[in-house]
């Protein structure tokens, strides 16, 4: 079986996305887990298929690369956004995406004719403990966790996925690949969880580093990003309807955490190559 691929990257957190407007591929678990490995395949951190929707101008559905199915991406949407507008399937720079999260609101920033940034409506944080899903019995903020036997303060939010933010004094020195799996299986969150790290610049600045669930470290999360600014607002770090701009290894997002509790998501979108992939089904 041979298909096109678009490679994909919202500020170096890249995806393999396939156009299945007209029919979406068989076993795309399988097929992430195919083209994920940076050393023997394509290498991405996971496949998204753009296919077709009855209630949005397209439906996103993603893959991480452990072949596990996630709700939402924030980086991902983004590039979905400027694959729909630059490969002439939709002709406006408004336009809405199905997710497993629902239905997001994107606005298209084009400049020469393709889109260069696009800004998402990622709707509302989530902060209730059963609906993130974490074990507490109150809203989760700067609350003790003892992870490998070393205690942690966790703020607990969802943006259509479970995150987890930690506010350390440096980011840079973390072993990530040691400690990250730990964070990740905590027992507290049952359906696993995203990690954030997060230093404190100024009250508008944050510099994050991410361990996402079924992926490991990644140069940037968009989901995980805007729970970092909902955390640092709920900590008294940040203030609500305020830019804050968020250092990530791939590159900086602008996040704008509004008093109704919406949350807005800027940043870049890029395409880095086109390809075909050649894959043989297992049995």
């Amino acid at each position: 079986m041979k298909f096109n691929f678009t490679k994909m990257h919202g500020i170096g957190n890249d995806y393999v996305y396939v156009n299945c407007m007209d029919r979406e591929l068989e076993k795309p678990e399988e097929i992430s887990i195919a083209v994920s490995p940076r050393h023997f395949s394509v290498g991405s951190d996971g496949l998204i298929m753009i296919c077709s929707s009855d209630k949005a101008d397209a439906k996103m559905r993603i893959f991480n690369a452990d072949g596990s199915e996630a709700k939402m991406c924030g980086n991902g949407i983004r590039c979905v956004g400027k694959f729909l507008y630059d490969k002439g399937i939709v002709d406006k720079t408004e336009i809405t995406v199905d997710t497993l999260s629902g239905v997001k609101k994107l606005k298209l920033n084009v400049k020469d004719g393709k889109v260069d940034t696009v800004c998402v409506d990622m709707g509302k944080a989530i902060l209730e403990p059963e609906k993130i899903p974490v074990k507490a019995d109150k809203i989760m903020i700067n609350e003790p966790v003892t992870v490998a036997g070393k205690e942690y303060k966790l703020t607990a939010v969802s943006m259509g996925n479970p995150h987890a933010v930690c506010f350390v004094d440096d980011v840079d020195s973390l072993d990530l690949e040691k400690i990250g799996p730990d964070f990740e299986n905590l027992s507290i969150f049952p359906d696993r969880v995203n990690t954030e790290f997060v230093r404190v610049i100024d009250d508008k600045t944050l510099q994050m580093r991410v361990w996402e669930r079924g992926s490991g470290e990644t140069f940037a999360c968009g989901t995980g990003t805007c729970a970092t600014v909902v955390a640092a607002c709920l900590n008294g770090i940040c203030k609500k309807d305020t830019d804050v701009t968020v250092h990530l290894i791939g590159g900086d997002l602008i996040i704008r955490y509004c008093s109704d509790g919406t949350v807005f998501m800027t940043g870049k979108a890029e395409t880095a190559y086109e390809g075909v992939f050649e894959y043989e089904y297992k049995d």
